[in-house]
């Protein structure tokens, strides 16, 4: 899990992929974590991107070194049941002026299972990474 969170912090801003309906989405993000062996995402509970994933987990996330590496990370969006992620991950990306009691806004974290994880060189082989 290391390798994935370092890549994606290395990068800055991933992507993540969803479906609404039958139509693809796509969204920069930038929220991210490592802890108990996961790499840990987070959304917000009023953003589609969040209604979508409820609606269909299955998710990718994409990401690129400025080396020119880029990774594929795929799998089933399993939320977090404790608000811990959350929390941390708040604090440390100061985003406590969105998600707070008053204005009623929840992150909601969660991580990849039964996820594939490829760094893939421009021009070479691509590695598995879990």
């Amino acid at each position: 899990m290391s390798k994935i969170n370092d890549f994606l912090t290395e990068a800055g801003v991933f992507f993540l992929a969803t479906t609404d309906g039958d139509q693809p989405k796509l969204r920069p993000l930038g929220a991210h974590l490592e802890a108990d062996g996961k790499v840990i995402f987070g959304v917000g509970d009023f953003k589609d991107v969040y209604k979508q994933m409820t609606a269909n987990p299955l998710v990718e996330i994409a990401a690129c070194k400025p080396d020119g590496h880029w990774l594929r990370y795929t799998g089933k969006a399993v939320f977090e049941s404790d608000y811990k992620y959350a929390e941390q991950m708040i604090k440390a990306l100061k985003l406590d002026q969105i998600y707070n009691e008053t204005t009623g806004n929840k992150l909601m974290t969660f991580h990849l299972e039964d996820a594939k994880a490829v760094d893939i060189a421009v021009m070479g082989e691509g590695e598995n990474l879990l």
